[in-house]
């Protein structure tokens, strides 16, 4: 089954399209499920001019409704990527996934605490302590048990040029969390339609590593999944070089079925 369980609307201010558009590409392209997991808004609006604001909510429910209505062929879940703050953790499991029933929510570490001050994880991570804070962050996200599974965890790649000692010991921490918490790990496709980085050690994408996910098949009980991380409706289902680097290293593919299984009755097959 063609599945994408990671996509993002306008609202959240760098991407396009609503849930409409991209549930239409998906339709077309064969998919049976389209997840939408657009970033959360931050109950004190930080980052906003990154993320939908609170009253973007209210819309973006109705956006998922009314694509599932338009499209009952497809099983369309309304998810989120969340940044973890522990501050936070209470407006993911109450407004969110109590109150307005998302599906599931996603836990992406854009953004983490390093010497007392919130650093992006795209641009700010240069050497051993950011690693260890983003590394922290990633596995307090696993430890909170709110997310189906952590996206891009490699993403460290897009700021740290070199595949070295530090980003051995790191991953090593972040491939042991996922095996503890038994929580699937993304291999993230929109990396690679990314601008290649050029580093001392040859051009590679920004993310995934080929160094993170060729260390991950040594650990039995790790799972993965692929999807495109799609910031614009053509991109859906964009998964076929995330899919060959699993196949590659001979990862176990996760298995969220029990997502489906949560949605409503009228959106699924």
């Amino acid at each position: 089954m063609l599945k994408d369980y990671h996509s993002h609307t306008f609202r959240c201010k760098h991407a396009s399209g609503d849930v409409i558009d991209y549930a239409t590409v998906a339709a077309e392209r064969g998919l049976q499920v389209l997840g939408v997991s657009d970033h959360t808004p931050s109950p004190d609006g930080r980052w906003n001019t990154l993320r939908m604001s609170i009253a973007e909510l209210d819309s973006y429910d109705a956006a998922i409704e009314s694509a599932r209505k338009a499209y009952p062929e497809l099983t369309i879940l309304k998810g989120m990527e969340c940044e973890y703050i522990e501050d936070f953790l209470d407006f993911y499991q109450e407004e969110l996934l109590e109150k307005r029933k998302f599906d599931y929510l996603i836990a992406g570490s854009h953004f983490f605490l390093c010497r007392g001050k919130w650093t992006g994880t795209h641009s700010y991570i240069k050497g051993r302590e950011e690693l260890e804070a983003y590394a922290n962050n990633v596995i307090a996200s696993m430890a909170s048990g709110l997310f189906a599974f952590i996206a891009h965890p490699d993403l460290f790649g897009n700021s740290y040029d070199l595949w070295d000692e530090h980003t051995l010991y790191y991953s090593r921490l972040i491939l042991e969390a996922a095996v503890e918490y038994k929580i699937p790990l993304e291999v993230n496709a929109y990396g690679f339609r990314k601008r290649p980085k050029e580093t001392a050690q040859g051009t590679r994408p920004p993310y995934p590593l080929t160094p993170f996910w060729e260390l991950a098949a040594e650990y039995d009980g790790l799972s993965v999944i692929a999807n495109s991380d799609a910031h614009q409706p053509e991109e859906i289902g964009c998964t076929a070089e995330a899919l060959a680097l699993i196949n590659k290293y001979k990862l176990k593919l996760a298995d969220l079925s029990y997502l489906e299984r949560k949605a409503p009755l009228s959106c699924q097959k």
